[in-house]
């Protein structure tokens, strides 16, 4: 069987298996991102035992293998704590977003403290409360940020979706693998070029969408690039005729 027949034939088990993967990182990244600042937030806070408890989930979800984590879920807690998942997608997506929030968490937290003090002054001048300090104030200027590193951890879950297929789910990589089980050496190098293709582009349509964001997100503080200079017949710009 020659390698455009293998390809075409095993079309549709690589687009279901493109979907686990893109569901699973869509999912894993949104998960991501709301314990990222959960964890963040905790992790700045005044309370000793809030900021505690935050640092030893961080720590052990940092320091503890992905791989180990999904089986963990998928294995361990339902014989010891009787706690049993009916999705596999679903651990998936848990575990992704607990390891790579415990991840995003320290760009939460770092983000926040870097805010300048003047502006956390400025909040209590006014009698904000907590949360309008967070929303009004604090987190439209972090958030800006917040956004580059988060890029790279969006493109860090895409790239761990993969081990999803170490707990039986069939994303893109285990499609591919098992169309490679009938494949020829040769073949193999081509199936695993495409492979390579496809998540290259799902990472650069990622990394496109974070640096849009970026964009808007500084332009919503003032911090736009500069307007292009426009020129009159003599040529000064549209400003200094008006000045």
């Amino acid at each position: 069987m020659d390698i455009f027949t293998l390809l075409a034939n095993g079309t549709p088990e690589l687009l279901n298996g493109l979907r686990v993967t893109v569901l699973v990182t869509v999912g894993g990244c949104v998960l991501t991102l709301l314990i990222s600042f959960l964890l963040g937030l905790a992790a700045g806070a005044h309370n000793l035992a809030i900021r505690g408890v935050a640092r030893v989930v961080i720590e052990f979800f940092r320091g503890t293998s992905l791989v180990v984590q999904l089986f963990w879920f998928v294995y361990a807690m339902p014989l010891i704590f009787q706690v049993k998942f009916d999705s596999k997608i679903a651990i998936g997506i848990l575990v992704l977003g607990l390891n790579y929030g415990a991840y995003g968490s320290e760009i939460v937290r770092g983000a926040i403290a870097a805010v300048p003090k003047a502006q956390w002054e400025a909040c209590v001048a006014l009698n904000f409360t907590t949360w309008q300090k967070l929303r009004l104030v604090v987190i439209p200027q972090a958030w800006v940020e917040m956004i580059p590193p988060f890029g790279n951890l969006g493109i860090q879950v895409l790239k761990g979706s993969a081990l999803v297929s170490l707990i039986g789910l069939v994303d893109l990589t285990a499609a591919a693998q098992r169309l490679r089980s009938h494949a020829s050496a040769a073949d193999a190098v081509i199936i695993f070029a495409v492979l390579l293709v496809v998540y290259f582009v799902m990472s650069y349509l990622l990394a496109s969408g974070m640096r849009w964001l970026e964009r808007r997100g500084k332009a919503g503080l003032g911090q736009g690039p500069p307007d292009k200079p426009t020129f009159t017949q003599g040529g000064l710009k549209a400003s200094e005729v008006a000045g």
